[in-house]
């Protein structure tokens, strides 16, 4: 049984009396493990790709199994506990909570799932560790820099021991230097921890640190390249 299975998954918004078709007739297989990089121009269905993957968005049709669990009907509270128990998520602009500690920060999916206060410190000084921040866990994010900033957004994503992490354009607001250091977190934390990373990207170098390339153009499955290491 693959970890993501899409069968034709179909997604297009209304446009005035239509609709404008996003993805069209999607499917692909990704297995636990796995270090998967999806590619394409703006505009091409990757973003909304990983959406669909990552349970913040519905297919219009098609059929989507997350670790054997169909979930394309899935509630919204369904939905929200999936992402929770199973995914975490690194952006492109960090998202983290301003006033706020690196260590508060890392903590916030431990507090939606109402694990004891006592539990989630500890489990959070953990993450940061690992992501190499443990020195900085009280600093805010105007006190830390870009990459650390992607770091703390990391140690989130794996705090509560996701088997997945989607990552969409982590180094878009990094520099080559800082980018490169996220890339090799990332590979760590996938040859390390076990964890399936999905990575969204439009930069060639970035999308070689997996293992496989899929590229999105024009909604369609273009090509799917694994990469030999």
């Amino acid at each position: 049984m693959s970890l993501i299975e899409l069968s034709n998954i179909n997604k297009s918004y209304p446009l005035g009396d239509s609709e404008l078709p996003i993805l069209k007739n999607i499917s692909l297989k990704i297995e636990q493990g796995e270090f998967v990089a999806i590619m394409g121009p703006s505009g091409s269905g990757k973003s909304t790709l990983m959406n669909i993957l990552g349970c913040l968005d519905k297919p219009s049709s098609g059929h989507y199994k997350l670790a054997g669990q169909a979930v394309e009907h899935l509630s919204s509270d369904e939905l929200a506990q999936i992402r929770n128990q199973k995914i975490g998520f690194v952006f492109q602009g960090f998202n983290l909570l301003s006033r706020t500690s690196a260590l508060e920060n890392v903590e916030l999916p431990m507090v939606y799932a109402n694990i004891h206060p006592n539990i989630r410190h500890q489990k959070a000084k953990l993450a940061l560790n690992k992501v190499g921040l443990a020195e900085r866990m009280h600093h805010q994010p105007n006190q830390l820099s870009g990459g650390q900033q992607q770091r703390v957004a990391i140690a989130r994503a794996i705090v509560n021991e996701a088997p997945i992490i989607f990552a969409d354009e982590p180094t878009g607001n990094l520099d080559t230097k800082m980018s490169q250091e996220i890339m090799e977190l990332f590979t760590q934390l996938n040859q390390e921890l076990k964890r399936t990373i999905i990575l969204v990207t439009h930069e060639e170098d970035i999308a070689r640190y997996a293992n496989r390339i899929i590229k999105i153009v024009d909604g369609e499955i273009h090509s799917d390249e694994s990469i030999r290491k």
